[in-house]
């Protein structure tokens, strides 16, 4: 996949793509992430990305120009992206399966938003997608940027040495994940579930499956909706909420 990145704080991603997932996708050839410095794009000798806005207000924003010829850049020289993404506050949630929808395209371009906004212009011709992290607020969409760039990396094939474990994740069915725990078996007084060791495989899967409808039960219940449940994961829902109408925790 290649990746493009628009930011005026380029040197942001110097360490965070050359360690850990980002940095073994890209010395492996999985990834080709350039990043820009958008400054370079802009025409004046003092290289002014942003401007106040009409109407006045607070804040700076991002002047559509140097937005526009970076995009014309990437396109010339990296090859037409599939998807121009622009990271704002107002964007639709980012979630798994945007994530997934995302690494199966061969290039997208990220938009780091920052200031008060970017020219609406900007998003209304050049971004395909606006997508947000989440409900708050970050300096700049750079952190955003990186948070979207290891999301898909690791859905691409051989991005993850055992593939399994990207099927067990979090929000792949719409269910948290199950605890888990490691050596040793006790540790200061506080041991594992005794089930986890008895070699039962059967009573592990169940579980593990209990465990992970219970977790997102109490936790995330507005994913439950629209979870991909199999008929023993329904049958553990069903009695858990009959169980919690009784008030037995």
């Amino acid at each position: 996949m290649k990746a493009d990145v628009v930011t005026i704080f380029p040197q942001m991603f110097e360490k965070p793509l050359a360690e850990g997932l980002l940095g073994r996708a890209t010395n492996s050839g999985l990834l080709d992430v350039r990043v820009h410095d958008l400054r370079d794009f802009c025409n004046d000798r003092h290289r002014v990305v942003d401007d106040v806005p009409y109407g006045g207000g607070p804040g700076m924003v991002f002047k559509p120009e140097p937005l526009f010829r970076a995009v014309d850049w990437i396109e010339t020289h990296r090859g037409e992206p599939s998807a121009v993404i622009l990271t704002s506050p107002q964007g639709r949630r980012f979630s798994h399966a945007e994530a997934e929808r995302l690494s199966r395209l061969s290039h997208i371009v990220i938009l780091c938003g920052r200031y008060e906004g970017i020219d609406e212009r900007v998003k209304d011709r050049i971004a395909t997608d606006e997508v947000s992290i989440g409900d708050y607020v970050l300096s700049g969409g750079e952190l955003a940027s990186m948070v979207l760039l290891d999301a898909v990396t690791r859905l691409l094939p051989g991005a993850v040495g055992d593939e399994r474990s990207v099927g067990a994740d979090s929000f792949v069915r719409g269910l948290l994940d199950c605890p888990h725990y490691t050596r040793p078996a006790v540790f200061r007084g506080f041991e594992v579930p005794e089930v986890l060791t008895s070699g039962h495989h059967g009573e592990i899967r169940r579980w593990r499956k209990h465990a992970a409808v219970r977790r997102t039960l109490e936790r995330r219940p507005d994913l439950l909706p629209n979870a991909v449940l199999d008929d023993e994961e329904r049958e553990i829902l069903r009695e858990l909420i009959r169980k919690r109408g009784k008030g037995v925790t």
